[in-house]
C-alpha cells in the first residue's frame, strides 16, 4: 500500500539522520567537550564523572530523538534495580544495546576493543568517560575493574563479546565471570529483545525492518557470587559461573 511506503521511507530517512546525529556527536565531543571537561575544576575521576554523566544525558536524548521520529520504541521494567548496580551484565541483540543502558546509567563504564579508540566516531565518548580499554590482557582489565568499583562506578558489560546472532543459543565467554569472581562483585542480569530483529551483526543500519524496532529492557534481580568464591578457585568459580550464566541467559532471554 502506498501508505506503508511513505512510511516505510519516512523511517529509512529518520534512520539515516539519526545516525548521522550520532555521527556528529562523535566528532563535536573531541572537538569541544573533552577540552572543556580538561578546563573544568576537579582531578581525572572528577572528570571522568562528568563525562559519563554527558555521555548518558546524550545517550538518553539520542534515544528520545530516536522514538520521536518513528524509529523505534521500548519498554524497561524494574529500572530501579540498576541504581545500586556494580556489574551490570547483558545479552547483545543490537546495535543500540550499550546506548540504551549507558542511556540507563548514569555512572556507567564500559570495556570497548582497542580498536574502539581508532574510530574517529569512538574516541572522543571513550575518552571522555574513561571507559576501560580492552587490549587483550586479562589481567589489565580485572586491575581496571576493580578501580571502577572503588570509584563507585558501574561497569556494563556484554559476555558474549560480539553481538548475538539471530535465533542461535547465547554463547558466553569467561571474561565476565572472571571479572565477577576476582572483584567480588554480584551481577545484575539485563536482558534485552528487539523485534523485529535488526542492527545486528550481519545488518547494516541501512536495512531496516517493515516496522519500527521495539525494545524490551528488563533488569533481573541480583544474581550472588558467595557461591562461586566460597569453595572454588577463582579459575573453576569463573568457569561454573560462566556455565550457570549461560544457561540463565539462554532460558530468560528464549
Amino acid at each position: 500500500m502506498l501508505l506503508d511506503k511513505v512510511r516505510y521511507g519516512w523511517r529509512w530517512l529518520a534512520t539515516a539522520f539519526s545516525f548521522f546525529m550520532f555521527g556528529v556527536g562523535g566528532i563535536v565531543i573531541p572537538l569541544i567537550v573533552v577540552p572543556i571537561l580538561y578546563c573544568l575544576p576537579g582531578g581525572r575521576i572528577r572528570r571522568e564523572q562528568r563525562g559519563q554523566k554527558f555521555i548518558h544525558y546524550s545517550f538518553g536524548r539520542f534515544i528520545w530523538m530516536m522514538k520521536f521520529l518513528g524509529v523505534l520504541t521500548y519498554e524497561v521494567t524494574d529500572v530501579e534495580r540498576l541504581k545500586h548496580a556494580k556489574l551490570i551484565l547483558a545479552n547483545h541483540p543490537s546495535l543500540l544495546d550499550v546506548v540504551f543502558l549507558i542511556s540507563l546509567v548514569p555512572n556507567a563504564n564500559c570495556i570497548v576493543k582497542a580498536a574502539l579508540i581508532r574510530n574517529p566516531f569512538m574516541r572522543g565518548p571513550i575518552k571522555a568517560a574513561g571507559y576501560i580499554i580492552n587490549d587483550g590482557d586479562a589481567e589489565d582489565v580485572i586491575t581496571a575493574a576493580n578501580e571502577v568499583f572503588a570509584k563507585d562506578q558501574a561497569m556494563i558489560v556484554f559476555p558474549e563479546g560480539t553481538r548475538t546472532e539471530p535465533s542461535k543459543l547465547i554463547r558466553l565467554k569467561r571474561g565476565a565471570a572472571n571479572i565477577a569472581v576476582r572483584t567480588m562483585v554480584d551481577i545484575t542480569p539485563v536482558l534485552i529483545s528487539c523485534v523485529p530483529t535488526t542492527l545486528t551483526k550481519q545488518d547494516r543500519w541501512y536495512q531496516i525492518p517493515d516496522t519500527p524496532m521495539h525494545f524490551r529492557i528488563r533488569v533481573k534481580e541480583k544474581i550472588s557470587i558467595a557461591p562461586y568464591i566460597n569453595d572454588l578457585s577463582a579459575t573453576k568459580g569463573a568457569r561454573a559461573l560462566t556455565q550457570d550464566l549461560t544457561t540463565y541467559f539462554n532460558n530468560e532471554a528464549g
